[in-house]
């Protein structure tokens, strides 16, 4: 909550139209005592009108709205139009019936890269969006240069992206405090499925996706929090790999609290990750220059009998005559150098 007080938040990738997280910060303005709230958009919305009806209020029907030019969205006072003592989504349009400042036009396409918008993150000091997962990196990096605080929803698998990965290894930025599976809502047209599927009493549809997580810069109290080992090393529960000087640990839970080298551990670790516990060395399919064996190209075959030359062993730590471990779910960690002297 306090790291929002005093602040101006910046949402460069929600159109109002759709967007909660725009919702969520005009509904808690107050609350949490934002300077002022900034919202721009892509493009023209797919679903005009389901929160906010700003097409009834510009006599745009929703096909003109969802065509329109992109436009932002800056509040800095939320009156109580309505006078029920409390903020809700009627003060905001009637704030925008009122104020024709709020709601401006664009001149460009509303690209979170273009010079008008990087004047809207020039302004900001907290970025929270859910921006494109094919531009994460790009988008990312852009924060952390402009030395943006930010609170943006991700894949935990982006967090091994060779661009992205050194941010993460150098802790400039980290994962939130929540990660795993979200609940989504989904269009009407989104087919029902057996499992991760729900629709609630309005009739509105919801899938749950996994490996959903925060990419954030503000700290918080998960990051400090000791993980609690209790495992004890033995070579047959811990296999070293074959190429490359480490031992697995399949799950997170079962890092050994007396083992001082480095491990291989699954990328859902980073949502357990203390710095003051452990350092992180690199992410298995880069090597960081630590890989001891170098593999010849083997034979594969599809189970449509499909026979191809491959390398794929080179992708990742192998534990010899078990398994492959892919390379998009291990992290390379280890207790800090200032712990080698005692155990964790």
């Amino acid at each position: 909550m306090t790291h929002f007080k005093g602040k101006v938040v910046l949402c460069n990738c929600d159109d109002p139209y759709e967007s909660d997280f725009f919702k969520y910060f005009v509904m808690n303005f107050r609350r949490l005592g934002i300077t002022k709230l900034i919202a721009s958009c892509y493009a023209g919305s797919p679903v005009a009108g389901a929160q906010l009806a700003f097409s009834e209020l510009e006599g745009l029907t929703e096909e003109e709205a969802a065509a329109r030019q992109p436009y932002k969205i800056e509040i800095t006072e939320i009156p109580d139009a309505d006078g029920d003592g409390s903020i809700g989504l009627a003060d905001v349009e009637y704030l925008l019936r009122h104020d024709a400042n709020i709601l401006t036009p664009l001149k460009g396409d509303g690209d979170f890269r273009s010079a008008e918008c990087m004047a809207l993150l020039d302004e900001a000091d907290i970025v929270v969006t859910n921006p494109p997962f094919s531009l994460m990196t790009e988008y990312l990096i852009t924060l952390v240069k402009c030395e943006k605080s930010f609170i943006v929803l991700g894949n935990i698998n982006q967090a091994i992206y060779s661009d992205l990965f050194p941010f993460i290894q150098d802790g400039r930025i980290w994962l939130g405090a929540n990660s795993g599976h979200f609940w989504f809502r989904v269009p009407d047209h989104y087919e029902p499925k057996a499992t991760d599927y729900r629709q609630d009493a309005d009739g509105q549809k919801w899938r749950r996706m996994g490996g959903i997580c925060w990419f954030t810069n503000l700290d918080h109290y998960k990051r400090h929090e000791t993980l609690v080992l209790v495992e004890k090393y033995t070579p047959d529960k811990y296999p070293t790999y074959d190429n490359y000087d480490a031992i697995e640990v399949a799950r997170t839970v079962d890092i050994p609290e007396d083992w001082e080298g480095v491990m291989g551990v699954p990328i859902t670790f980073l949502d357990k990750f203390n710095p003051e516990q452990f350092e992180i060395v690199g992410v298995a399919k880069t090597w960081y220059g630590g890989a001891t064996k170098i593999y010849p190209p083997q034979t594969q075959v599809s189970a449509n009998g499909r026979v191809s030359t491959v390398t794929k062993l080179n992708d990742g730590a192998v534990v010899k005559g078990l398994f492959l471990i892919q390379s998009a779910s291990r992290c390379c960690a280890r207790p800090p150098e200032w712990m080698s002297d005692r155990k964790m």
